[in-house]
């Protein structure tokens, strides 16, 4: 078992603070969030931290909030403790809900249970609820999806319950990978494949609809294999980046191919359709 390393940080405005902080820890490599009524949990994992892993995170040199922080190892096997104690259930408009399995079951259309784990995905932050939002309001029957970077997999698994016949999921991070694997059959998704790997692994491979909700910077550097991997008509919903790098987004999609069609907003945090 891999050994974490837990940062608790306090921050005084919360907001924006908390999304900044979350993005820029997110690009230094931390993995997963828990977002409370004083700030953020971050964990990274012990081999890839540093004691200098904050030098670069300018929103902790800002004057404009005051934030403070302490840190200590956490082993994996205490993660579902700590999930327990920090992650709530959530509804997205009335139609899907996503809980963990010691939650009460909810009279939605689309009722996804997962135990997040390590893992990034419980539809808590802005980018995963979006992404949420569109596929319940898209048409997933009998669809080849991709899920880039799915995390605990809550993506992929509402596509397939909104009916796509071929789904592919896949996440860099090992840990992501099999808590993806145990969200896809205690949700009974037979229709979803779980990799662990990165763009490198889709190879020919087509899809009608690609999901990636990472980072800016990633997304920027896969949109050309995104396009090259979408059938004709196909679409790409990405997230994962603020309202003012939309255009960044858009100029890369636009260069291979992609046509902005709209987006959601939510927090500053967006959500963008593109079609081909």
């Amino acid at each position: 078992m891999s050994t974490y390393i837990e940062y608790n940080f306090k921050i005084k405005p919360l907001q924006p603070a908390s999304d900044i902080l979350i993005a820029e820890l997110g690009e230094a490599g931390f993995e997963s969030f828990v977002e409370n009524e004083e700030g953020i949990l971050a964990y990274i994992q012990k081999e890839d931290w540093h004691h200098d892993i904050l030098e670069n995170i300018q929103i902790l040199k800002s004057a404009q909030f005051h934030m403070a922080h302490t840190f200590k190892e956490i082993a994996q096997e205490n993660w579902n403790e700590t999930w327990e104690h920090n992650f709530s259930p959530i509804q997205i408009d009335g139609r899907c809900a996503v809980r963990a399995t010691f939650h009460k079951k909810y009279e939605v259309d689309y009722d996804i249970v997962i135990e997040p784990k390590m893992s990034f995905g419980t539809g808590h932050h802005e980018t995963t609820h979006m992404m949420l939002q569109f596929i319940l309001d898209h048409d997933f029957e009998g669809k080849s999806v991709l899920d880039m970077g799915s995390g605990t997999g809550v993506l992929a698994i509402l596509a397939a319950m909104k009916g796509a016949s071929h789904i592919d999921a896949i996440d860099i991070d090992n840990w992501c990978y099999l808590n993806a694997q145990e969200n896809v059959v205690r949700n009974d998704c037979a229709q979803i494949n779980v990799y662990e790997g990165d763009s490198r692994l889709l190879g020919n491979r087509k899809y009608d609809i690609i999901l990636a909700n990472i980072n800016r910077n990633i997304l920027v550097e896969d949109i050309p294999v995104y396009a090259r991997n979408l059938n004709k008509d196909g679409i790409l919903f990405l997230s994962g980046f603020y309202a003012d790098d939309i255009s960044i987004v858009s100029e890369k999609c636009l260069e291979s191919g992609l046509r902005f069609k709209n987006n959601r907003e939510r927090n500053r945090w967006v959500a963008v359709k593109y079609v081909i």
